[in-house]
C-alpha cells in the first residue's frame, strides 16, 4: 500500500475558525443524541398508541444502539481512508432518512425497523465527530473544549425529554413529531458544516475496507443481543435455542478477529485494542455504556408509569442528572487542561457512578423525588468525568492516522455495553414485573389473562385497580435495575485504576509519526520540506519542521 500523502485542502486553523467548526460538529453531535433523548420520555405513550409490548418498548431503543453499535467502527475506518467532512454529511443524510421514516411508523415493528436504519447515521454521527475534533484540537487543549462537549450532552438530554414531553402532551402535535423534530436542525448542521468545517485529508491508493470483518462483528453481536432479549420469556436459559445462538454468536465473534488479524486495513486494528490504555479504555467504556445507557433509558418509564407523572413533568425530572454532566464535563476540562493529566479525574468519575446508581438502586414507587434526584445528580457528574475522557485517553496514544479506528473502537465497545446493557436490564425488568404483576393481581382476585400482553404499558385501557399494581410493579422493579448498573460500573472503577497516570501531548500528532510522515511524503512526492504540506501537528500557529 502506498504512503498516506496529506493534501493542502486546509490550512492549519486559528481559534476562531476551530470554534466555527466546533460549532457544526456540536449541532451534530446535539442532532444524534436529540434522537435517542427526544424518545425516552415519550415512548410510554409512543408504544401504548401503536398496542406495543415490553419487549418492544426495549427494543425501539435497543434497535438504533445496535446498528450504532455495528457501523461506528466502519465509519471510524473509513474516515482514516476519505475525506471526513463528506463521511459526516453522508452520515446526517442517512439519519434524516431515518428519522422521516421513523416518523411515519404505524406499528411497534416498522417504528423499530426505522429506528434499526436510523441507527446507521447515529453510529456515523457518534464516531466522525470524535474524529473530526481530534483532527483539529490537540489532546491538552481538547480538555477545555469537554466543557462544550459537556454542554451539547446535557442540553440535548435535559431538553431531549422536555421536548418529547411536550410534544406527546399537545394534541395538535402528537408522537410522531418526536422524530419530525430533528429533520429541520440536522438540516441545519448540514448546512453549517459545508460552511465551517475544512480538514486535510489523507489520500491513499489501493484502499482496501474489510467488509467480512464488518458483517461478522455485527452479525456476532446482533445474535448475542437477539438471544438476550428472549431467553428465560420464550425459551429457557438450558435449551436448544440458547446453545445455538450463544454458540453461533461465539463462533461468529472468534471468526471476526481471526479476519481482523490478516486483513489489511481491519475495521478494528487488534494492535490498537491491545495497547494497555487502549484496552482498559475499551473496558471502561463498556461498563459505563452498559450502566448509563442501560439504566438511564428506563427513567423515564419510571417516573411516567411507576410515580404517574406526565411526559412533561417526567422530562424536568431529569434535569438534574444532566445537571450533574455539565458541571463536571466543565470543571474536569479545565482542570485537565491546566494539569495535562487526566486519570485521576476518570477514577474519581468511575467511583461516583457507582455510588450514584448505588442510590438510585434503592428508589420504589413511593421514594422522595428530593432523594431521586439527589442520586441522579451523582449519577450525572460520574458520567461527565469519564464518557469524553475515556475517548480522550485513547487518543493521546495513537497517531493522527489512526485517530478514526481507535476513536471508533471505543465509541463501538460503550455503544455496545449499552445495546447489552439496555436488552439485558430491559429483560430483567420485564420478566419482574410480569411476575410482580401475576402475584399482586392473584393476591387482590383479579384473574389474569396469562402474560404480560402487549396493552401493559397502555395504562388508559386499564381498570383502577389493576393500573394501581402495575404503576407499584415498575416503580419498585426499576431500582433492582440500578443496583444491577451498579455492580456493573465496579468494572470501571477497575480499568480506570489500571490506567497508566500520563500527561496528555500538546500537539495534534505524534512527535515520532509527524517525522515519519514528512520522510514519506519526500519520498512520494519529492517535497523539500515538510513546511509544505498542511497538516499543523504541534498545536495551533506552530508548524512541524523535518
Amino acid at each position: 500500500m502506498s504512503a498516506p500523502t496529506a493534501t493542502a485542502d486546509a490550512a492549519p486553523m486559528n481559534r476562531r475558525q476551530t470554534l466555527e467548526a466546533l460549532s457544526g460538529l456540536l449541532l451534530v453531535l446535539f442532532v444524534a443524541m436529540l434522537s435517542s433523548t427526544v424518545v425516552s420520555t415519550a415512548l410510554p405513550k409512543i408504544i401504548g398508541a401503536l398496542n406495543g409490548s415490553q419487549t418492544q418498548y426495549t427494543w425501539v431503543v435497543t434497535a438504533t444502539l445496535l446498528t450504532a453499535t455495528a457501523t461506528t467502527p466502519i465509519w471510524g475506518k473509513l474516515a482514516d481512508l476519505f475525506n471526513k467532512k463528506l463521511l459526516i454529511q453522508v452520515a446526517i443524510v442517512v439519519f434524516l432518512a431515518g428519522s422521516v421514516a421513523a416518523g411515519f411508523a404505524h406499528s411497534a415493528g416498522q417504528l423499530i425497523a426505522a429506528r434499526a436504519f436510523q441507527g446507521i447515521g447515529v453510529g456515523g454521527l457518534q464516531a466522525l465527530v470524535q474524529v473530526a475534533i481530534a483532527a483539529m484540537i490537540p489532546p491538552r487543549e481538547r480538555g477545555r473544549y469537554n466543557g462544550y462537549l459537556g454542554g451539547v450532552m446535557a442540553l440535548a438530554t435535559v431538553g431531549g425529554p422536555l421536548l418529547g414531553g411536550l410534544i406527546v402532551d399537545t394534541s395538535w402535535l402528537g408522537w410522531r413529531w418526536c422524530f419530525f423534530v430533528g429533520v429541520p436542525v440536522a438540516v441545519v448542521a448540514l448546512l453549517l458544516l459545508q460552511a465551517t468545517l475544512h480538514l486535510p485529508t489523507a489520500r491513499r491508493d489501493n484502499v482496501k475496507i474489510d467488509y467480512l470483518g464488518a458483517t461478522l462483528i455485527a452479525a456476532g453481536v446482533s445474535l448475542l443481543l437477539v438471544w438476550i432479549s428472549f431467553v428465560d420469556d420464550s425459551f429457557a436459559w438450558l435449551s436448544w435455542q440458547t446453545g445455538a445462538m450463544v454458540g453461533g454468536s461465539v463462533l461468529l465473534l472468534a471468526l471476526a478477529v481471526l479476519v481482523e488479524s490478516r486483513a489489511a486495513e481491519p475495521v478494528v486494528p487488534l494492535e490498537i485494542v491491545r495497547e494497555r490504555t487502549t484496552a482498559l479504555a475499551i473496558l471502561g467504556s463498556l461498563a459505563v455504556g452498559m450502566a448509563m445507557f442501560g439504566g438511564a433509558v428506563f427513567l423515564g418509564q419510571y417516573f411516567q408509569i411507576g410515580r404517574g407523572y406526565s411526559p412533561t413533568e417526567a422530562g424536568l425530572l431529569t434535569i438534574p442528572m444532566m445537571a450533574g454532566v455539565l458541571l463536571s464535563s466543565i470543571v474536569a476540562g479545565r482542570l485537565i487542561t491546566t494539569s495535562g493529566k487526566i486519570k485521576p479525574y476518570i477514577v474519581a468519575g468511575s467511583i461516583i457512578l457507582v455510588a450514584g446508581f448505588a442510590l438510585l438502586g434503592t428508589i420504589d414507587h413511593e421514594t422522595s423525588l428530593v432523594l431521586v434526584g439527589a442520586a441522579m445528580f451523582v449519577v450525572g457528574v460520574g458520567v461527565g468525568m469519564t464518557m469524553q475522557n475515556l475517548v480522550l485517553a485513547v487518543q493521546n496514544t495513537v497517531a493522527l492516522k489512526d485517530i478514526g479506528a481507535a476513536s471508533s473502537t471505543v465509541a463501538f465497545f460503550r455503544s455496545l455495553g449499552g445495546t447489552i446493557g439496555v436488552s439485558v436490564l430491559g429483560a430483567v425488568l420485564a420478566r419482574r414485573v410480569t411476575d410482580r404483576i401475576t402475584h399482586d393481581l392473584a393476591a387482590a382476585g383479579i384473574p389474569t389473562s396469562g402474560g404480560s400482553g402487549g396493552s401493559t404499558l397502555n395504562l388508559a385501557a386499564l381498570p383502577e385497580p389493576v393500573r394501581n399494581i402495575v404503576r407499584a410493579a415498575y416503580g419498585d422493579a426499576t431500582g433492582h435495575i440500578f443496583l444491577i448498573s451498579a455492580a456493573i460500573a465496579v468494572v470501571g472503577i477497575l480499568a480506570a485504576l489500571l490506567l497508566k497516570p500520563v500527561t496528555l501531548r500538546s500537539s495534534l500528532d505524534l512527535p515520532d509519526t509527524a517525522r515519519s510522515v514528512a520522510v514519506a511524503a519526500d519520498a512520494v512526492d519529492g517535497a523539500p520540506a515538510f513546511d509544505e504540506v498542511a497538516v499543523d501537528v504541534t498545536g495551533p500557529g506552530e508548524r512541524a519542521r523535518r
